[in-house]
């Protein structure tokens, strides 16, 4: 049974349906509001930034140095003294941190998928630091029948009702992201799976990390081939990969060999070697035409 709202509540309803342009994260945004009544106020620092609550502990939370360290584990290892591989079990922060000294400038390429913050995902850090040894191992000792990490135990949920719901995201992938990027070499990149809750809020935040300049793509790739007929509103297959280069102008593709090869011809000695005429009709499921009129008024479909 839910409960009816509180006269607060449906007064800022009301205000949401007519103003929601004054509206971040939930709440009211006074410096908005003015403006869109029409007051005449000076907004300090007037810049293009993306800026949310709690952005200068994020960076403080970056600066701060661990005192931990790795430690090998040998009795889960496999051919430990002969592998070139490495699996580390740990907060993904400390450990990032941690691995600064040794692959600082070496990493050829970093895939990540975080939290997608749809709600449901755990990864808001409670303070625990007066929490004891014993008791902490207890928490990060629950694994799951594969070996892995029960994070239930060790991190609350970043609700919707959250008033800080996408800032506590920005917090916790900030100060990660600046970390991977130090890891990278002058001709490395990094992929990072997401989707539409945050996507356009990590691509803001990937660009003032690794520089607009250095945005490579957005690639968007097809999750699921089945049709939601249960969707509230659109169904929606696909996801992101968000790609950005540590130096964009350093970074060398290595692309796949043509296809069909034969096809390929160079009848009038192109500089740029063989090539080969491709329809630009556009087709989809329903077979329909998109017909392009050329300059000398030569209609193609």
């Amino acid at each position: 049974m839910k409960n009816s709202l509180s006269p607060q509540q449906e007064k800022l309803e009301q205000l949401k349906q007519l103003l929601p342009e004054v509206f971040t994260e939930g709440r009211v945004d006074w410096e908005k509001l003015k403006l869109s009544l029409g007051e005449d106020i000076n907004i300090k620092n007037e810049r293009y930034v993306l800026n949310w609550a709690g952005k200068s502990n994020a960076y403080k939370v970056l600066q701060e140095p661990t005192s931990k360290t790795l430690s090998p584990d040998k009795s889960e290892s496999v051919d430990f003294d002969k592998t070139e591989n490495l699996f580390i079990e740990g907060d993904n922060l400390e450990v990032l941190k941690i691995l600064q000294k040794s692959y600082f400038g070496k990493v050829k390429m970093i895939y990540i998928d975080p939290p997608y913050n749809t709600g449901n995902d755990s990864f808001i850090y409670p303070d625990r630091f007066k929490e004891n040894l014993e008791n902490y191992q207890k928490n990060v000792g629950d694994k799951d029948e594969d070996g892995y990490l029960i994070q239930d135990s060790i991190f609350k949920k970043n609700r919707k009702e959250n008033g800080q719901y996408h800032s506590n995201w920005l917090n916790m992938m900030m100060p990660r992201l600046y970390l991977a990027k130090n890891l990278l070499r002058d001709d490395g990149v990094i992929f990072i799976s997401i989707d539409d809750n945050e996507v356009h809020n990590l691509r803001l935040l990937m660009n003032e990390i690794f520089g607009e300049e250095n945005f490579v793509a957005c690639i968007v790739w097809e999750k699921v081939h089945t049709r939601k007929n249960s969707a509230k509103y659109f169904s929606v297959s696909h996801e992101y990969i968000l790609l950005f280069a540590k130096n964009k102008l350093k970074w060398n593709r290595v692309l796949l060999p043509r296809e069909n090869i034969e096809a390929y011809k160079n009848p009038d000695n192109h500089q740029k070697g063989p090539w080969k005429l491709d329809p630009i009709t556009a087709h989809n499921e329903y077979n329909a035409d998109y017909i392009i009129t050329k300059p000398n008024g030569v209609k193609l479909s």
